[in-house]
């Protein structure tokens, strides 16, 4: 037997981590899911009827994910094995798969194996699951904070069922933390201490969601009045009541959740790319901030404004892109972060510019106008002619010079002729496009008459400037 074997229960308990010694214990007791183990939900079902299926566990940092695979282990017959992608590999898999076989020859008992973060395996391991799965060697569960869709590979997905748990919000927090408070057994209820409700809210605004960073917070601010009262057990004291003075204390800083690799990254970008188009300043440098104060390559974020520039104002202010080139060139002259101001005022002009996606969605039209007509020839009179026998052959001939022509405009056909005509930028009345809509109607116009004089009209009419 191992040394620690002989610890008992009470004595391990000092050793382990509130947030480990509050795991929930039965569905019941797990919070902030009741959409995946409501008494009416089919995993529900599958767990009290022992007939748990295949997997995927998705949803942010301290959500339950681990608490409930662990919850399945205590409440099924079945055998459960608990790897994690990280520091696992696939000659320990192969170790598990033959323990299952046997298992399910001698004692025809499942295998349940749990694999925590599962999106970091890669494809070879993650394909070894496969065959073992799709044979019922082994029932999967998969633990990730990462989009399914994006991580695993998708033979493995539909080999599973996406269980998607929610991040928790502030009130489910302060549930556990209340429960963790007065819990004897498990929690700090004799060490004498009471948290007031504000400092709990406060502890729960920390979290980010996550109830491990909430537990161990609130551990934290718990070892750090006892050993500021010069005593470690407070239980012979008047309760000591805890207040955010002394969390601001203990815990010092709230840790920002930011990975830049992961789904909260592209939810981040995202969400800032949509407050621009959306002309929400404030939005808009909020979402900056955070990105900036996660860690965020500014230059990943610049790039995604020069794109916003062209892809959702265009020529409506055209002086958009100027600004967020000028953002990129100041970022780099500077530095962080006297740069910063540059990227926070490049996004304000975003935001505040009038949009247009007329320029984007015209690029669409054209690329779907050649994947359906293919390359067409370009119309002989707007062909280059150097030498004398494209001459002879009709190119260029009828070609007009616009600069000969008073205004600088000729009516003239430019695309091929089997979609002559054909319009794909279609600008807005917003911002400058709204002259460069004027001026565009004035030369449709001019087209769709006959003769100098209707030109000479047209283009004096003032539509041009």
């Amino acid at each position: 037997m191992d040394l620690f074997d002989s610890v008992d229960e009470t004595q391990d308990l000092l050793f382990r981590p509130l947030a480990d010694r509050m795991r929930p214990q039965n569905l019941d007791d797990l919070v902030g899911q009741e959409h995946a183990t409501g008494n009416t939900s089919l995993l529900r079902r599958a767990i009290l009827k022992d007939n748990i299926f295949s997997m995927i566990l998705w949803g942010p940092p301290g959500c339950g994910k681990t608490s409930l695979a662990g919850i399945i282990a205590k409440q099924t017959k079945s055998h459960f094995v608990r790897i994690s992608a990280v520091l696992s590999g696939v000659k320990e898999i192969r170790e598990i798969i033959k323990g299952a076989k046997e298992r399910k020859r001698l004692y025809r008992q499942r295998t349940i194996l749990f694999v925590d973060e599962i999106h970091r395996f890669n494809k070879a391991q993650q394909d070894a699951f496969l065959f073992h799965v799709e044979k019922g060697i082994i029932v999967l569960i998969g633990a990730t904070t990462e989009n399914p869709s994006f991580e695993v590979i998708p033979a493995l997905v539909s080999r599973c069922r996406i269980i998607t748990l929610n991040r928790l919000s502030d009130n489910h927090i302060r549930t556990i933390l209340k429960k963790a408070e007065i819990d004897k057994k498990n929690g700090l209820g004799t060490m004498g201490i009471s948290f007031k409700e504000e400092a709990l809210e406060y502890i729960a605004s920390l979290s980010d969601g996550d109830v491990r960073i909430a537990l161990t917070n609130l551990e934290t601010v718990a070892f750090y009045v006892s050993a500021k009262s010069g005593n470690s057990d407070l239980k012979e004291k008047s309760p000591y009541f805890v207040g955010i003075d002394d969390i601001e204390r203990a815990v010092h800083k709230k840790a920002m959740m930011y990975d830049k690799s992961g789904e909260e990254h592209f939810n981040l970008i995202s969400v800032f790319h949509k407050s621009l188009r959306g002309s929400d300043p404030d939005a808009a440098v909020y979402w900056l901030a955070r990105m900036m104060s996660g860690g965020e390559d500014p230059f990943y974020i610049i790039r995604r404004m020069v794109r916003f520039a062209t892809e959702d104002i265009g020529i409506a202010d055209s002086n958009a892109l100027t600004i967020a080139l000028n953002a990129m060139e100041s970022f780099k002259f500077l530095g962080s972060p006297e740069g910063d101001d540059a990227l926070f005022q490049a996004a304000v002009y975003l935001a505040t510019a009038p949009k247009s996606n007329s320029v984007y969605m015209a690029r669409k039209k054209v690329m779907e106008e050649i994947d359906r007509t293919g390359y067409l020839p370009v119309p002989l009179h707007v062909r280059n002619a150097p030498t004398k026998l494209m001459k002879e052959l009709g190119y260029s001939r009828g070609y007009k010079y616009a600069h000969d022509y008073k205004y600088g405009y000729i009516p003239q056909e430019y695309l091929p002729n089997e979609i002559k005509g054909k319009r794909f930028y279609l600008p807005t009345d917003r911002g400058y496009e709204n002259t460069v809509k004027r001026r565009l109607e004035a030369w449709i116009a001019v087209k769709q008459k006959s003769g100098m004089r209707s030109v000479h009209q047209s283009l004096s009419s003032g539509s041009t400037e």
